[in-house]
């Protein structure tokens, strides 16, 4: 069984976090509070993009990068 792939849109934040603790930088460099958010285990990076007004592709292009993939 294969392990969880950041990119899959169904991936809860939490999940996200604990399996590439570096993407939570990204948030934060947004003033994103999703890391240590109660939602966090509900919501997905389209959830966070939405809430946030921010575009999915550069932010998904940045958690890439900041996780070193």
């Amino acid at each position: 069984m294969c392990g969880p792939r950041m990119d899959d849109p169904d991936l809860p934040l939490s999940l996200l976090f604990s399996h590439w603790p570096a993407a939570a930088s990204v948030f934060l460099s947004h003033r994103m509070v999703c890391f240590g958010c109660p939602i966090a285990p509900f919501h997905t990076v389209i959830d966070a993009c939405a809430e946030y007004g921010l575009n999915e592709a550069t932010f998904r292009a940045e958690l890439r990068a900041a996780v070193g993939g």
